[in-house]
């Protein structure tokens, strides 16, 4: 849980090099926001990269059971305006203590 806690407060700091460190090089994670999958680390560098330099979003962990974890998720442009304010499930796949996959529900 507590692993997880620093995670979401890493990325939601923006501090990426934090989270992808917990992720294995392999990692299967979900393309939220264009949608598909992807696969690696780098390619979730990217991938926030371009999420980030377009739309802000945080997410705040309200629950934990398990590797399941019910975040409330906001997504606002840089004027401010929330573009999609709901609670979501993240779960999570772990290998030797590293993120190998998630999911969205």
């Amino acid at each position: 849980m507590e692993t997880l806690q620093r995670l979401y407060d890493a990325f939601n700091a923006r501090e990426i090099d934090t989270v992808l460190a917990a992720m294995h090089d392999d990692v299967d994670w979900p393309n939220g926001w264009e949608g598909g999958r992807l696969h690696g680390k780098e390619a979730v560098r990217a991938y926030w990269t371009r999420q980030w330099a377009a739309i802000d979003p945080s997410v705040e962990p309200v629950a934990f059971d398990g590797t399941a974890v019910t975040v409330h998720q906001v997504v606002r442009d840089f004027d401010g305006n929330v573009l999609d304010d709901r609670e979501v499930v993240h779960r999570y796949e772990l290998q030797d203590g590293l993120v190998t996959r998630m999911d969205i529900a």
